[in-house]
């Protein structure tokens, strides 16, 4: 498949998160009523620290709920500033929200970034007094291989592993609510599009048919188990990176599991959607968080 193909695919799966701030879905800047804080260090792996920009309240009287949110880019490209808009939304609606970084493939080939994003979990955890986190009520959401890493962070617990040691072994890294935007459950599946193949083959270090057992560790379907955290799916029908039947099979084994999910399939959207589409995927996302993280709703 000719590169150019690839980048745009990849260009795509940006969209959504540019278009937040074109359609003034979230604020242009920082709002005075919240505190911004850049590059903290959340850990750190070899010579390489890792990094999050921090949106919380300002004079927050009790602590609040946290969302941590991550970028896309086929596990080797974009940037945490792309969502710090959307931090500065989620802070405004009572969360304190994180945009991470993470190390990218294929100089760092899985399971590099799923050890990152845990580890900015246990971070949150570790420093929960600092920053005014309610421990106990961590989501993440994620576009494309950023919604890839939060779905992993939602289904799987310590034991499962890939915890790796950037820090904060002690506090545990699984969340308690995803929402997912167009992020691929199995890339090992047969109807992952040839497009997608090499993005995942520099993921895994290989192609998925040379390393299945690899394919199976990196997806999301493969750790579900009752208890997990509640998600909330978006996926378009004419993705081109991502194909909706992976939701179909996902959300066929969280029920199996008894894991609450549910699923909105846009009929015809790409990988990434603008307009009412997305105003109303973004107004759904922040009523799906307030009903499984608020204390005054979380059953």
């Amino acid at each position: 498949m000719p590169r150019f193909h690839i980048l745009c695919g990849l260009l795509t799966a940006f969209l959504t998160a540019s278009q937040l701030h074109a359609q003034q879905l979230v604020p242009p800047s920082p709002p005075d009523t919240i505190t911004f804080e850049k590059d903290i260090v959340y850990g750190k792996t070899g010579d390489t620290e890792l990094k999050l920009d921090l949106s919380r309240p300002k004079n927050s009287a009790q602590p609040l709920p946290c969302i941590v949110v991550i970028h896309g880019g086929a596990w080797r490209a974009g940037n945490k500033p792309g969502h710090d808009n959307l931090t500065w939304l989620f802070a405004e609606k009572g969360y304190v929200s994180a945009t991470i970084g993470y190390r990218f493939c294929p100089q760092h080939p899985f399971p590099a970034q799923i050890e990152d994003a845990k580890c900015a979990v246990r971070f949150l955890r570790a420093h929960a007094n600092e920053y005014g986190i309610d421990p106990d009520r961590i989501g993440a959401i994620g576009f494309s291989a950023g919604a890839h890493l939060s779905l992993m962070l939602g289904v799987m617990g310590k034991d499962d592993g890939l915890e790796g040691d950037g820090g904060w072994a002690d506090q545990p890294s699984q969340v308690n609510a995803v929402v997912s935007y167009f992020g691929p459950t199995e890339l090992g599946a047969e109807d992952i599009p040839e497009i997608s193949k090499p993005l995942v083959k520099d993921f895994i270090g290989g192609l998925a048919t040379e390393k299945p057992e690899e394919a199976k560790r990196a997806s999301p379907n493969t750790y579900v188990t009752k208890g997990d955290a509640p998600i909330l799916f978006f996926q378009g029908t004419k993705d081109p990176l991502v194909p909706h039947t992976q939701v179909y099979r996902m959300i066929e084994t969280l029920t199996k599991a008894e894991v609450p999910a549910r699923a909105e399939i846009l009929v015809g959207a790409g990988h990434g959607w603008g307009g009412k589409d997305l105003a109303r995927t973004l107004a759904e996302t922040v009523d799906f968080f307030d009903e499984n993280l608020k204390p005054t709703t979380r059953k």
